[in-house]
């Protein structure tokens, strides 16, 4: 079959070549529709009940994670020239397209009693510009008075300051959104400059347009160093710019008709498919390298090119098809989790993956043979002595060392079993986010200024309409409040409580002893003021739903942690809400949930999903695997040489305190995808052997250390460059992506040139004579032209026989 195929890409080769090409534009033409996802929450299912609940509660109260934080810490701040110029900072954000509103002590609203019309109306405190520093020391002695925004904008006891920046829904989660943030960054700097005081930023809008804008830095440096990387590497292993030429040109095509299809799909860029082109370098190069080493092998062997590159397709075309595909595999088995970023992703690289192979199949071949043959210094690598030793080393102690080998491994395996009984499973918001973005820092001090910015939402649905209008329930809203301010880590909260308080308090002429629950008479007398076309304002719809029936009490927390935030949640706050909400009549319902808990449950939901598409592509992998041997053996043995250094990996994971978490979750799935391709390779050399030397398991073993053990060295040294290049990224999760797929890469490696042969030579069903010194004696013991299928017809000739005379 592969025959033929050698023969119609030779034949077609102009007619494939200008498919290819035609291909490759109309693909860079679509790349122009790419765009940039801003969403943040799609790690959790669409029908996950909580994320419905979610996107009902942003229906009726709106967006929770839309609030971008600046604050300061500078007592020179509360000097008039200094209030005067952050007022206008305030003013200006809030004059910005795209901002609802900007909340801080010179914006600070108040109810205040109109006794003429009978009804609420809210205040500033500050006029826009202040006239002196006596008037400026006074509106802030007023400040404290009302106790509405008490802990949430100024910290009395440290004089720290923060500005809630509220962004419009339908801006937080476009393009738009970058524009935005970045006016509200450059008013900020220029405060910053002009009043010398340092600002710290923080809040969701800000997180994810820094972490677009490194995204798309990432983007194109990963790309770049992975092809300067894997190209140095090429040449120092064939000392032929034509071998570099070509597979980036296999590359660069590979690369356009991903991200066509990506657009074609209409899939967005996300922090998953960042890594997308340096994942086509990665794929693209074993593929090449084991066409350039059987070309060299062959040429070397017969000095016929056209022979030689035919040999590729033949006997490299396969192995190379199968390789891909299972690679593949274990990216299309990604579509199977609920979560949509992991879903496109894996589309997009298992296409990468099919698309890597018929590129390679094509154009290597056709491009080599319009080249000059290969000269010796470009062959000099077949001969590399120091790889040879190392090949010699492996096998001798594949061959002869098994007990040591197999001891080795027992006890790697026990340390690792130890290690991943230590892996913990934790991850933070702003986890991948590197040192020096600022943001961590900048977290650290809200966190410790004001308890933190991350939302928490808490709805409480008594079931029944006007429920605010019951005191009892009111009383139960205070008692729950109340335990939220003894927690730490909370800030405190914000519901329809603080206006209804602050009500009383301006009923009663703004007397700070009256920041309380109003009685049921005085109750009444409230309602009747808020009835005057008070009922749809803003601030009580975003507390309140339109029955007085839904309550949204709205706190913030820290950065705390996937296990922390998970026992602040459902040890501490449920509890305690069904404690104080419970009734006899069960009609009252409370919900915690925002963008905190979701990443909470989304981490869970990532974890599960890469979990159980492993597990599809063992099943998956190993089918093929059967396909290829139709023997449970062989699929047995294939396996454990790519589970192993798995396990070696999470050990590591354990022993060095390394958290699981989506971005090391991934690892497994991927180095298993891409490990078993060298176990393809071995096995499928290992069954032509066989054939050659009869079943002889200790000549097959030999023969295909020999024959794939440099071509899969060159493999595993690329993808560990590869790989490893990732520690240069910015984000910590693709730092840990690419340290622990190297080293498993790098163990795998090893394992299918040791453990692999000793487990064939271990398990097979002849006595193993020890002919290994004879066998070691004799370098090249077979050649490929001894093989029936490597006879040179042109050679044979047709005598006619003639009678002997005589």
């Amino acid at each position: 079959m592969w025959s033929k195929i050698s023969s119609l890409i030779i034949k077609n080769r102009i007619l494939l070549l200008v498919v290819i090409i035609i291909s490759s534009v109309f693909f860079a033409y679509k790349t122009k529709d790419l765009e940039i996802s801003y969403d943040y929450i799609q790690i959790v299912p669409p029908d996950d009940t909580d994320f419905v609940f979610y996107k009902n509660f942003k229906k009726i109260f709106g967006e929770d994670g839309n609030i971008f934080v600046l604050g300061m810490q500078d007592k020179s701040l509360f000097t008039l020239e200094k209030f005067n110029r952050f007022a206008e900072l305030c003013h200006a954000i809030k004059k910005i397209s795209g901002v609802n509103d900007a909340i801080s002590l010179p914006t600070l609203k108040v109810l205040v009693k109109d006794t003429v019309s009978k009804k609420f109306v809210l205040c500033s405190i500050f006029p826009d510009t202040l006239t002196s520093q006596k008037q400026l020391d006074s509106l802030l002695k007023v400040t404290k008075r009302f106790k509405m925004y008490k802990g949430l904008v100024h910290n009395e006891n440290t004089d720290a300051v923060l500005v809630a920046i509220s962004i419009e829904g339908k801006t937080l989660n476009s393009f738009e959104r970058q524009r935005v943030v970045n006016e509200i960054l450059r008013l900020s700097k220029k405060f910053s400059e002009d009043t010398s005081i340092e600002l710290h930023y923080a809040g969701i809008p800000y997180n994810r347009t820094i972490m677009v804008k490194l995204m798309t830095k990432e983007f194109v440096m990963l790309a770049i160093l992975s092809v300067l990387i894997t190209s140095l590497i090429l040449f120092l292993f064939f000392r032929s710019f034509y071998s570099v030429f070509f597979t980036l040109l296999v590359i660069i095509i590979t690369l356009l008709i991903t991200g066509g299809t990506i657009a074609l799909l209409d899939y967005k860029i996300t922090l998953l498919t960042v890594i997308l082109p340096s994942l086509i370098i990665i794929l693209s190069i074993p593929n090449c390298i084991y066409m350039y080493n059987m070309y060299h092998q062959e040429y070397r062997r017969h000095k016929n090119k056209v022979k030689a590159i035919s040999r590729i397709i033949e006997k490299v075309g396969f192995l190379t098809f199968m390789t891909n595909i299972n690679t593949a595999v274990g990216f299309f088995v990604l579509y199977f989790t609920d979560i949509v970023t992991i879903k496109e992703f894996g589309v997009s690289a298992g296409v990468l993956s099919v698309a890597t192979f018929v590129i390679s199949i094509v154009i290597i071949p056709t491009f080599l043979l319009f080249l000059p043959a290969p000269t010796e210094k470009q062959l000099k690598h077949l001969d590399f002595v120091f790889l040879k030793k190392v090949i010699n080393a492996l096998e001798t102690v594949a061959i002869r060392h098994r007990a040591f080998l197999y001891t080795t491994t027992i006890l790697f395996i026990g340390i690792s079993v130890y290690g991943i009984s230590k892996i913990q499973t934790l991850s933070y918001m702003v986890d991948d986010l590197p040192e020096e973005s600022g943001i961590k820092s900048d977290l650290a001090f809200f966190e410790q200024q004001f308890k933190g910015v991350m939302p928490l939402e808490i709805i409480v649905d008594f079931g029944k309409k006007q429920a605010i209008k019951n005191p009892k329930n009111l009383r139960k809203l205070e008692e729950f409040e109340n335990y939220l301010l003894s927690l730490n880590n909370i800030s405190p909260p914000l519901s329809v409580l603080n206006i209804m308080k602050g009500a009383n308090q301006a009923f009663q002429d703004g007397d700070p002893e009256f920041y309380s629950l109003p009685s049921r008479n005085e109750l009444q007398y409230i309602s009747s003021y808020f009835d005057k076309g008070q009922e749809k304002n803003p601030l009580i719809r975003s507390f309140i739903d339109s029955n007085a029936q839904v309550f949204r009490i709205s706190t913030k927390v820290a950065d705390l942690g996937t296990k922390n935030t998970h026992n602040l949640v459902y040890k501490n706050i449920q509890p305690k809400a069904k404690e104080i909400f419970s009734d006899s009549t069960g009609k009252t319902k409370v919900k915690i949930t925002g963008t905190t808990l979701l990443f909470l449950k989304g981490n869970e939901f990532l974890i599960n999903d890469l979990s159980e598409s492993l597990l599809y592509a063992f099943i998956l992998i190993s089918l093929m695997m059967a396909f290829l041997f139709t023997n449970l053996r062989m699929i047995v043995i294939s396996l454990i040489p790519n589970i192993i250094p798995m396990i070696f990996t999470a050990g590591i994971m354990g022993l060095f305190n390394i958290p699981l978490k989506p971005s090391t979750a991934l690892i497994f799935g991927i180095s298993f995808g891409i490990s078993i391709d060298s176990t393809i390779h071995f096995l499928s050399k290992y069954k032509q052997q066989q054939k050659i030397y009869k079943d002889n398991a200790l000549l097959s073993v030999i023969g295909s250390i020999r024959e794939t053990g440099i071509s899969m060295i060159y493999t595993s040294v690329v993808l560990f460059c590869g790989f490893i290049i990732y520690i240069f990224s910015t984000f910590g999760g693709t730092i840990a992506l690419g340290m622990l797929t190297s080293i498993t890469l790098f163990f795998a490696m090893f394992t299918n040139l040791t453990l692999l042969p000793a487990l064939l030579l271990t398990f097979s069903k002849q006595k193993i004579i020890n002919l290994y010194p004879v066998v070691k004696r004799k370098e090249e013991f077979y050649h490929y032209e001894d093989d029936e299928e490597y006879l040179d017809l042109t050679k044979l000739e047709i005598k006619k026989e003639t009678e002997d005379t005589n």
